[in-house]
């Protein structure tokens, strides 16, 4: 049997944890009622709520694009917009999802590291009651961010009391949320709830889970009809106990936190072994499990050959390394070495 080698393109492409596979086994026994009216997911929906307080309503995915794009379906109608990072999943990676299913605009703020702030979302704040303009409704970030990056709780909290005195909401893409956690050392609900999140999209696939997504209305009375949204979104698991369970092993023993300081440990001995080569250049903070770097075109096409990841900006010759749960520090050796008979030094 071909064993395939871990490589440095994704956290996606990483396999699921065993003790993931491990809850999904146990649970597979017997009959329950379908569509997340059984004791799995109700023990799953409790745990969230411990993570990120009682208010907290939770419903299950099988996706990170729908739960962005349904997240906001709840508050957002046509003639609004959402602000984000010109870097944000939401206007880079889900081929118009919400452009598509919410008929809204996506407005994006530029920054060089991936976090956006007061100030730039400013830039979008006008027009407001102008029936000629779109209406900005929601304000998106990432967490930790698409370029590696980590957002401080008082610098969301700072945005969402900005947020807030202009009417509108906010919502966290937290498809790595784990590994911003782990890098700020901080409790879910820190930098969540308590700092003013409304809206979460919570993720685990990049971080040892299978499939399956959670969506947070941390703020209440944002949840009327949303049922019946999801359902007609396509994404009521009829078997929801197997999406559920795998959050049950997730949070038990902080198996979440186990991972991704794994994974964050990785990313910053990779950064480390690349620091000692004089053609490459780290650019951005190495803060969760992605390394972002600069060197040659021609190396990066031969690393590439042996441990796949992807480019991040061409024009400049800029590439993204990402580390996942099971990455090895063999791995990132054996990587180093490549760059080395490489006649780099």
């Amino acid at each position: 049997m071909k064993i395939n080698k871990r490589g440095f393109a994704s956290d996606n492409n990483a396999g699921i944890h065993p003790e993931i596979l491990k809850e999904i086994a146990n649970v597979n026994t017997g009959h329950v009622v379908g569509y997340g009216a059984d004791i799995y997911t109700e023990s799953a929906i409790e745990l969230f709520k411990s993570q990120f307080g009682s208010q907290t309503e939770v419903f299950f995915v099988f996706t990170g694009t729908a739960a962005n794009v349904l997240g906001l379906s709840a508050v957002v109608r046509p003639w609004n917009s959402v602000i984000a990072s010109s870097t944000a999943h939401l206007e880079t990676d889900e081929c118009g999802a919400p452009e598509k299913f919410l008929g809204c605009k996506v407005l994006t703020v530029d920054t060089a590291d991936g976090r956006i702030d007061v100030d730039g979302i400013a830039r979008h704040m006008h027009g407001f009651d102008f029936e000629h303009h779109s209406q900005p409704k929601v304000i998106s970030i990432t967490q930790s961010t698409e370029m590696g990056t980590v957002y401080s709780a008082e610098a969301i909290r700072k945005i969402a009391d900005y947020v807030h005195s202009k009417g509108l909401l906010l919502h966290m893409d937290g498809s790595r949320i784990a590994n911003a956690a782990v890098s700020l050392g901080l409790p879910f609900k820190a930098f969540t709830t308590d700092a003013g999140v409304d809206i979460l999209s919570f993720g685990g696939t990049k971080n040892g889970m299978m499939s399956g997504e959670a969506i947070c209305f941390l703020k209440p009375g944002l949840t009327e009809n949303f049922k019946y949204m999801r359902k007609q979104g396509m994404q009521l698991a009829s078997k929801m106990r197997f999406i559920s369970a795998q959050y049950n092993a997730y949070f038990r023993n902080d198996l979440w936190k186990e991972c991704a300081s794994h994974a964050n440990a990785m990313a910053q001995l990779l950064a480390e072994k690349l620091k000692g080569f004089s053609q490459i250049r780290i650019t951005q903070e190495v803060q969760a499990n992605g390394v972002f770097v600069i060197m040659p075109k021609e190396l990066a096409e031969k690393l590439q050959k042996q441990y796949f990841f992807y480019p991040w900006n061409e024009a400049t010759s800029e590439y993204r390394l990402m580390t996942a749960w099971d990455t090895e520090a063999e791995d990132i050796e054996r990587f180093a070495e490549c760059i080395e008979n490489e006649g780099i030094r």
